[in-house]
């Protein structure tokens, strides 16, 4: 007997996302909508009945929204893993913060309509999203799902852009120095990933960190507040000129690549404009390349989870130089596509689970302080 689909519950106020996100999510092989609903206080009776491995939930609805289903959710300690529908606006923003602090796993752009030129990359990440939180779901229950090993909606989205990985073995050319910098790279997942690490990190880690997490424009400001009040460093999005400074966190905006600069007198961070990497701008790539030249040997590089394969390209060019590079594990990884391109390349020196991640970049700071 084949696994059952999993089953996803879609609560939209909106007929027409309603049937839009049903149509993209029933595209998919080994993913089924078993119900419907228009506002939280419908949504709520119909998961006991139902029960969905996944919920797509939107923000803005009468009687009971988002955030007030979230509330409840946690009061009445539903574990059905939950992905945010949002809008672009700043307000949309601000919530959609707020609903990842009530337990959201992540959140997505909402389709702007049928004929809307984005409906196609959005689906493809709302499988993908799907597939993972919903298959982890069904995992921790001791249940299978009838996923594809392989192909977009599986977390592997395609990268003709991409910097090519060579196949031949690398030989780092230096051991790795006296650490100056962390630069991290995560896609899907990366938000509750980002919350762990920062969360747990030691206050005491005497270096700067610049992060590129693939978020949208108009969403990366409000993230860096929602980690600054969690974390014991200072984090903010990063400013072109900004200097890396000491436990300080800067957070890649959203529609600009970030680099980073040895000057004189400050080692200070770009951000600047560029055609996408890897379909990304922010791109994981271009942060990786900058920091090999600046920084080399004495940099630590970390991937995480996320589809597709961006960084995997040049946390391989860190390796060579001698920096120290990290990956998240698989078990741990919503989607394990970025560090598996790199560990598959032999790129990685390292490879921690989320749960230990912050304790062992703090340990390897301090160890090559």
């Amino acid at each position: 007997m084949s696994p059952r689909p999993l089953a996803v519950l879609v609560i939209d106020d909106s007929a027409l996302i309603r049937n839009l996100v049903t149509r993209i999510l029933e595209s998919a092989p080994g993913i089924t909508v078993c119900g419907t609903a228009l506002n939280g206080k419908f949504a709520l009776p119909k998961i006991e009945r139902l029960q969905p491995d996944c919920i797509v939930l939107d923000i803005e609805m009468p009687e009971m929204n988002g955030v007030e289903f979230l509330a409840e959710r946690r009061k009445r300690r539903i574990g059905v893993p939950v992905i945010v529908l949002s809008s672009v606006v700043t307000k949309g923003a601000e919530i959609t913060m707020e609903a990842l602090n009530l337990g959201a796993s992540d959140f997505i752009l909402k389709p702007s309509g049928t004929v809307s030129a984005d409906v196609q990359s959005v689906g493809t990440q709302l499988i993908a999203q799907v597939r993972a939180y919903g298959g982890e779901y069904r995992r921790t229950r001791g249940q299978t799902a009838d996923l594809p090993e392989t192909g977009p909606g599986a977390g592997q989205l395609s990268a003709t852009d991409a910097p090519p990985i060579t196949s031949e073995p690398i030989i780092p050319e230096a051991a790795p120095g006296t650490l100056e910098l962390i630069a991290i790279g995560v896609s899907t997942g990366g938000p509750n990933a980002l919350r762990k690490i920062l969360a747990d990190i030691d206050c005491e880690i005497a270096l700067p960190i610049v992060i590129v997490q693939h978020m949208p424009a108009g969403f990366t400001a409000e993230f860096a507040k929602s980690l600054d009040r969690i974390c014991r460093l200072e984090v903010r999005e990063a400013v072109d000129g900004d200097v890396l400074k000491p436990a300080r966190v800067l957070i890649a905006p959203g529609n600009y690549h970030t680099l980073v600069e040895r000057r004189r007198l400050a080692n200070v961070v770009r951000v600047a404009d560029g055609p996408p990497c890897n379909g990304h701008r922010p791109s994981v790539d271009v942060l990786f390349q900058s920091v090999a030249q600046a920084f080399g040997n004495h940099a630590m590089a970390v991937i995480m989870t996320g589809m597709g394969k961006d960084g995997a390209a040049q946390i391989g060019e860190i390796y060579r130089r001698g920096g120290l590079t990290i990956a998240q594990d698989m078990r741990s990884s919503v989607v394990y596509g970025m560090p598996k391109a790199a560990q598959d390349h032999g790129f990685i020196r390292h490879q921690f689970g989320l749960d230990e991640m912050a304790a062992q970049l703090s340990r390897l700071a301090k160890e090559y302080r």
